[in-house]
């Protein structure tokens, strides 16, 4: 887990197969299709990228993106994180993990593993 201290800021691009992140420019794309994000929804998903593969506690987040300090009772980042990936499609859920009760970590987009499925006919005939 990384404390606010060591969050790193916000890179200019992100890309991986599905997505990519153009901070510059605050837009992100999805499969080559433009997304419509509201600008909390933007530094939210472009600091979770920034940080790929660590975990950032809710209290973090919310002080970076709305600064908020968690003694205020907020269900604020839930919902963008649900609404970020919605709009992300089906890669939303696996690229935004949930770390219950600790915070968020993005993970780069893996393609699935493709593995060969072989029939009892395949098998027969090979042996």
């Amino acid at each position: 887990m990384m404390a606010l201290d060591t969050v790193q800021p916000v890179k200019s691009t992100y890309q991986d197969e599905q997505l990519e992140i153009n901070a510059m420019r605050g837009e992100v794309l999805v499969n080559g299709s433009k997304l419509v994000l509201t600008r909390k929804e933007f530094e939210l998903l472009a600091l979770l990228a920034a940080n790929e593969g660590e975990i950032l506690k809710r209290e973090d987040l919310m002080m970076r993106i709305w600064s908020y300090s968690m003694e205020i009772r907020t269900r604020t980042l839930d919902v963008h994180i649900r609404r970020l990936r919605a709009k992300i499609g089906e890669h939303g859920e696996a690229c935004i993990e949930t770390v219950f009760g600790v915070g968020y970590r993005f993970q780069r987009y893996r393609a699935p593993e493709i593995r060969p499925v072989y029939t009892f006919a395949m098998l027969s005939a090979s042996a």
